[in-house]
């Protein structure tokens, strides 16, 4: 059996408050003005400030995006107030190399786009609200994540 200590190296409170901490914030985001808090449609507004495509365009993208950047500005602060409140004095730096992150993030926009949003609007979002499909991209995130772990780690 795997050890707590070697899953949560830093504990697992942390990641607990965080949950709970996105989950509310949606929640709230929702009852107070009835807007849908994914992250992907943040990244697909602000794009249409510069990229003139069709699909950047779009009413959905163009009318929403004054809002979408104070939200994604408001994870941002939060996130940089929770570490500079309760985290320790030397930031966490990881081993991976630019070039995998890079490649990282971009298949993952590409998954955004592919899976019509991204872990956040179908996990927190989706889920919250009983979108079947949602339920079927999130069980397809979870068994990719899963697959990839076990690839990387017998790579290792």
């Amino acid at each position: 059996m795997i050890e707590t200590l070697n899953l949560f190296p830093l504990g697992w409170s942390h990641y607990l408050l965080g949950g709970l901490s996105i989950g509310a914030g949606v929640a709230l985001l929702f009852i107070l003005t009835g807007l849908v808090g994914g992250m992907s449609s943040v990244f697909s507004s602000t794009w249409s400030y510069v990229v003139r495509r069709p699909f950047f365009q779009q009413e959905r993208f163009t009318t929403s995006r004054q809002w979408r950047l104070v939200y994604a500005a408001g994870l941002v602060l939060g996130a940089a107030l929770w570490w500079w409140l309760l985290g320790d004095a030397e930031p966490l730096q990881t081993e991976v190399p630019p070039w995998m992150l890079l490649l990282g993030g971009v298949l993952v926009g590409y998954g955004a786009r592919l899976g019509n949003g991204c872990t956040s609007g179908h996990g927190i979002c989706g889920l919250g609200s009983m979108q079947w499909p949602s339920l079927a991209a999130v069980l397809t995130f979870m068994a990719t994540a899963i697959a990839t772990a076990h690839v990387v780690g017998w790579l290792s």
